[in-house]
């Protein structure tokens, strides 16, 4: 009875986290887009530097995916104990990043002078981003994990490597710029689509 009550709650969670995927990416998808930053040209960030509706509507899509990710550590399973840690941490950084706004442009080191707030703003998602890397890759080396979960996680840990390591190549070596735009972009776009794909199988599972 308390297994089955355990995974029933899994469910629950798994369901949650893939539904706040998908609204937190659609919430900070628009203010990106439609909001007075940069655009496609500049880091998702920006979105959220100004006080205005469109920064409101990155803050609630950042909290809504990082309550997201702290759904889906507890939606995992408990073999998974690692990879639900390094989600939990994740989710943490993700609140972190979300309730501390960069200033204008949000300039990041050795090419730009950043703010306290800057640092801990840009410290605290790169944090959110390589826990939830991290955790793709203790999915995928799990022995005793499920196949699916841990096929999920090795096909994406292998693309969100290469791309973090060219993304932090890519800071350091360039600075801001299109390249990186696009490389942080590829990067969260994997980070979400193996989150919600991962809730989604938990959910699905009998």
């Amino acid at each position: 009875m308390r297994r089955a009550a355990g995974g029933t709650s899994r469910v629950i969670a798994a369901s949650a986290a893939a539904g706040s995927a998908v609204a937190g990416a659609v919430a900070v998808a628009v203010a990106v887009a439609a909001g007075p930053g940069p655009g496609l040209a500049g880091y998702v960030s920006e979105a959220g530097v100004t006080d205005t509706t469109y920064a409101l509507t990155y803050r609630i899509g950042i909290f809504t995916l990082a309550g997201g990710v702290l759904l889906l550590a507890a939606a995992l399973p408990p073999v998974l104990r690692l990879a639900a840690a390094m989600l939990a941490a994740g989710g943490v950084a993700a609140l972190v990043s979300g309730a501390v706004a960069c200033s204008a442009s949000c300039p990041l080191p050795p090419y730009e002078q950043a703010t306290t707030a800057d640092l801990v703003h840009g410290g605290a998602s790169i944090a959110a981003v390589g826990a939830v890397v991290l955790s793709m890759l203790a999915t995928a080396l799990t022995p005793d994990a499920p196949a699916s979960l841990r096929r999920l996680g090795a096909v994406a840990a292998g693309m969100a490597l290469p791309l973090s390591a060219a993304t932090a190549v890519t800071l350091l070596a360039v600075g801001r710029g299109t390249l990186i735009a696009v490389l942080e972009r590829l990067l969260l776009l994997v980070c979400l689509l193996w989150g919600t794909a991962t809730a989604t199988t938990i959910a699905l599972r009998r």
